[in-house]
């Protein structure tokens, strides 16, 4: 019982595990360059030497060793990818109006260095695993390549649902490549036939397999080639994917964070609006109490401003005086003498001419 109900919880549990962590690690922790770097070739590493360990082990510790290790070379993978290092040598937004060919061609070579590495790292496993005994790692391998060419190409061709929000901000562009649409005839055909080559997985498990090894290995790779198919659905149907992994997408992400990025001035506008309706609900509330104090608003003048023009008056009136002292040591007798002295007088009286 336990090789048949221990491996499908192990496969499940790495699965979701595993995306989480890449997504944590390029989007929230992973901010360094460095640790990234150190992480995905440690994880190389630790996949290549695994798979040279357990390829001639058949026991069911190396069936569940060599499938993680797998897992390990593909989060390396995605990694390098989603950080950006390893996409195309067109890293730019699919241009609005192409089509056809030229769309294709365009995806092609945003993504093309990460489709040719992962031709590479499948001929460095079928290499460590050429005539072993242990497959699991090959077939896990040859099982994510394909259900991940699958729905590459269901992206591009379209479907309703892209899930694209997971996609961290290296990567941000090759949202441009998916169509957001009804699905094309090629949803049907891939679902039909992974789907087909899970029913001969499970009936392989059934009728063919006799070791514990032979048990776990298959029953591994066929709960990951199932939860592919499960990832296919995910594309037509409006289910939550991004609560699966909430946990590995960088802090404050929410669908109200994406509204506020894509349209700040609306945003903006749509709060100072808010914030209006409630001082004037606020004032309306005060008037209508009978009796209530009051809150006056008086604008007062600026310091910067007020400053130049208490100097300008205080210039002109030094000017005056001097004008005036200058003035009457001209003209002794003209009788302004007489005035100059009763003006401090009047000025006690209250009179300001």
């Amino acid at each position: 019982m336990v090789s048949y109900l221990g491996p499908p919880i192990f496969a499940a549990f790495v699965w979701w595990f595993s995306t989480g962590a890449v997504l944590l690690l390029v989007g929230s922790v992973g901010r360094s360059e460095l640790l990234r770097a150190v992480c995905a070739g440690g994880m190389l590493t630790i996949a290549l030497c695994g798979l040279s360990v357990t390829a001639h082990d058949v026991s069911v510790g190396a069936a569940y060793m060599a499938f993680s290790c797998i897992i390990f070379l593909w989060g390396a993978q995605e990694i390098a990818f989603l950080s950006g290092w390893l996409t195309g040598p067109r890293a730019e937004p699919c241009p609005p109006g192409a089509k056809g060919f030229i769309r294709f061609s365009y995806a092609l070579q945003a993504i093309l260095y990460h489709e040719l590495c992962l031709l590479a790292c499948g001929a460095v496993v079928l290499a460590v695993t050429l005539g072993a005994e242990n497959q699991v790692g090959l077939w896990t391998y040859v099982a994510l390549w394909v259900l991940r060419q699958s729905a590459k190409i269901n992206l591009f061709l379209g479907v309703p649902v892209t899930n694209d929000e997971l996609m961290p901000d290296a990567v941000q562009f090759l949202k441009t490549y998916f169509a957001r649409k009804p699905v094309s005839a090629f949803f049907p055909i891939s679902v039909t036939l992974a789907t087909a080559v899970l029913v001969v997985m499970i009936q392989r498990i059934v009728e063919v397999a006799d070791t514990p090894f032979e048990v776990v290995g298959l029953t591994l790779v066929s709960t990951l080639f199932a939860l592919g198919v499960v990832e296919h659905w995910f594309m037509l149907l409006p289910l939550p994917a991004i609560t699966l992994w909430s946990w590995g997408i960088r802090p404050g992400f929410s669908p109200e964070n994406i509204v506020m990025e894509q349209k700040p001035s609306a945003t903006i506008a749509a709060a100072s609006a808010q914030g209006s309706s409630q001082h004037s609900d606020s004032q309306a509330a005060a008037e209508s109490r009978p009796g209530a104090p009051q809150l006056v608003v008086v604008p007062t003048a600026r310091a910067d401003d007020s400053q130049p023009k208490a100097r300008q008056v205080c210039a002109r009136q030094r000017l005056e005086e001097q004008f005036r002292q200058t003035f009457l040591e001209q003209h002794p007798r003209s009788g302004l003498a007489s005035a100059r002295v009763a003006e401090p007088a009047a000025t006690l009286n209250g009179r300001t001419s």
